[in-house]
């Protein structure tokens, strides 16, 4: 059977484009919130035991977290089989350490919370620095879909003898990934972080691909000083104008246009959160990373 795909209000385009993507059938929840701010949920389609995707980009989480929790009781309480969250943006994967007393790992908690609600998770590229895979701190099904292909894919189709340029070493593997599947070749700068806004770069030398254009890759752009940064040294060594290339469009304050500001040529992000720049559409791989989930669970059942 064919999952059916519920939205939460202002997630239509997502919900959307996975139900065209998974050619599957859309549900309906209506939400609306009382004077003092609670919030009224209603499912109002039957499941009948079909699996349910939940779309909802986790993106600015905390306004979203009880509505999601509201959304899957209703979808159970309507006979949904399994429910799975699709989004495309994990949160909280920043704190997944204690670094001064009475810290809280927040990662885990969240994780826990999800874990407690849900039946499995599809999202793209989350931030893993010191776990391995979310399997440590999730304990339901997950499936990570890989912004790479796409990225190389835009790339080799919009850039002109492309240079794959990572901002640090901590990249390096994943700029490689680009790199080989764009057929380009690629360096990787190493950054001195002193700050949230203070960051030094060492470019290693730029001679050999001095003819060839820039494109700096990264999977969240967030303040984007490092870009910015590498921008500069870039431009000072005597390349054209780079292309900026993210996965995840945070954009802090005014970061979007500082960058352009900058000297970026263009500015491109994957679709994973709503953002002018988006260029790059992750829809299929999400779609498939849901198809997976489900097909790899059923087996197991």
């Amino acid at each position: 059977m064919k999952p059916i795909v519920f939205s939460l209000p202002g997630h239509e385009t997502l919900g959307a484009a996975l139900s065209k993507a998974l050619n599957a059938p859309l549900g309906g929840i209506a939400m609306r919130s009382f004077p003092d701010g609670e919030t009224y949920v209603r499912g109002e389609t039957r499941c009948n035991g079909n699996d349910v995707v939940l779309a909802v980009n986790l993106f600015h989480p905390n306004p979203q977290l009880l509505p999601l929790i509201y959304a899957t009781r209703a979808v159970r309480i309507l006979d949904a089989g399994r429910v799975i969250l699709v989004t495309p943006y994990l949160p909280y994967m920043r704190q997944d350490a204690r670094f001064q007393p009475g810290e809280v790992i927040t990662s885990r908690i969240f994780a826990s919370l999800l874990s407690e609600t849900l039946d499995g998770l599809v999202t793209v590229d989350p931030h893993l620095h010191r776990y391995t895979s979310l399997e440590e701190i999730y304990s339901i099904p997950t499936r990570v879909e890989h912004a790479a292909p796409s990225v190389a894919s835009w790339i080799s189709k919009n850039v002109d003898r492309p240079v794959i340029v990572g901002p640090d070493l901590e990249s390096e593997q994943w700029v490689s990934e680009v790199a080989q599947m764009a057929d380009a070749p690629f360096i990787v700068l190493s950054k001195k972080r002193r700050g949230d806004r203070d960051v030094e770069i060492a470019v290693p030398p730029l001679e050999p691909w001095r003819e060839h254009t820039p494109v700096l890759v990264d999977d969240i752009i967030s303040t984007a000083r490092t870009m910015i940064e590498t921008i500069g040294h870039l431009r000072q060594a005597g390349y054209a104008k780079p292309v900026c290339v993210g996965v995840h469009a945070v954009f802090a304050g005014d970061a979007y246009e500082s960058l352009k500001d900058a000297g970026a040529s263009d500015i491109v992000t994957c679709n994973t959160i709503t953002h002018p720049s988006n260029g790059i559409d992750l829809t299929h791989a999400l779609a498939h990373g849901v198809n997976r989930l489900l097909e790899n669970e059923s087996s197991h059942e």
